[in-house]
């Protein structure tokens, strides 16, 4: 298998937002943001497939050893075999790389957040870096795009956040603001309740409600910031957000039962909403 048809098959195994908007790329930004993307998969699921957090760091300081290895012309893994010659391209650097293996090391440190702050912090890492990369990847002329790549990464990871709050809790995680769950008398224990009774009531969705609020005023925000100028080279992203946003409304309509499934949309439906944005916007 070549690196291309590695970093291929790791996108469309993952059934995620992205792949369904990178398919409306030409071929050369089609193939770093393939590659980018099965990066940053790499390493985020060695913390979440990981059990053992001595392991996992373990891990994550080797894809830290083989980023400064390819960035010095010796990449071993196909994925950086992958992403390594188109890198300059597209303006990716290696300092970026790190920044996403830098959040998925703050997984292995820190399961809570005290406040919103420091929750967005973490955010950055895992999320404004991965916008800030595939806005230079789908191309941009003005610099305003990476504030808006910036603020819709924000807004994309809050709906993830949203959405995974009950599969975190099985891994011992709560990225809900601590300061936030005491303002709407959410107790920490009872989302991290790994079986029934769940937590649902008056109280969990207020605060799920207040969270969905934030994340929907982010992706206004972000829309707002993107230059008519960069906004047909920016489908792409724009795709993610509709599809994105589509998902959190749909969490909305469900009242929140996040604590006991996963919600999610249809392969068939994330085709139809790209393809509609993508006409939309051209």
């Amino acid at each position: 298998m070549t690196p291309a048809q590695y970093v291929q098959d790791r996108a469309a195994r993952s059934g995620s937002s992205f792949y369904y908007a990178f398919r409306f790329l030409p071929p050369r930004r089609r193939a770093a943001i393939t590659a980018f993307y099965a990066f940053c998969r790499e390493v985020d699921d060695v913390v979440d497939e990981v059990s053992d957090p001595g392991v996992a760091a373990t891990k994550l300081a080797w894809w830290r050893s083989e980023v400064d290895a390819a960035w010095a012309g010796r990449p071993t893994h196909p994925v950086m075999q992958a992403l390594l010659p188109l890198a300059a391209e597209h303006g990716i650097t290696a300092a970026q790389l790190l920044q996403v293996v830098e959040g998925c090391e703050l997984d292995l440190r820190q399961s809570r957040y005290l406040d919103f702050g420091a929750l967005a912090r973490y955010c950055h890492l895992v999320a404004g870096v991965v916008g800030e990369v595939s806005a230079g990847i789908f191309g941009h002329t003005q610099p305003q795009t990476i504030a808006y790549a910036h603020r819709l990464g924000l807004a994309m990871q809050l709906t993830n956040i949203i959405r995974d709050v009950g599969e975190d809790a099985r891994r011992g995680r709560l990225y809900l603001p601590i300061d936030e769950l005491q303002r709407h008398d959410v107790k920490a224990h009872e989302l991290l309740r790994t079986g029934p009774p769940w937590a649902y009531g008056e109280r969990f969705e207020a605060l799920m409600r207040f969270q969905a609020g934030r994340a929907h005023r982010l992706y206004d925000e972000a829309r707002a910031l993107l230059p008519d100028a960069d906004r047909r080279a920016q489908r792409p992203g724009l795709m993610m957000a509709t599809i994105y946003r589509s998902l959190l409304r749909e969490i909305e309509a469900s009242g929140f039962q996040v604590l006991h499934q996963r919600i999610a949309l249809t392969p068939l439906r994330k085709a139809w909403l790209a393809m509609c944005t993508n006409w939309r916007e051209r």
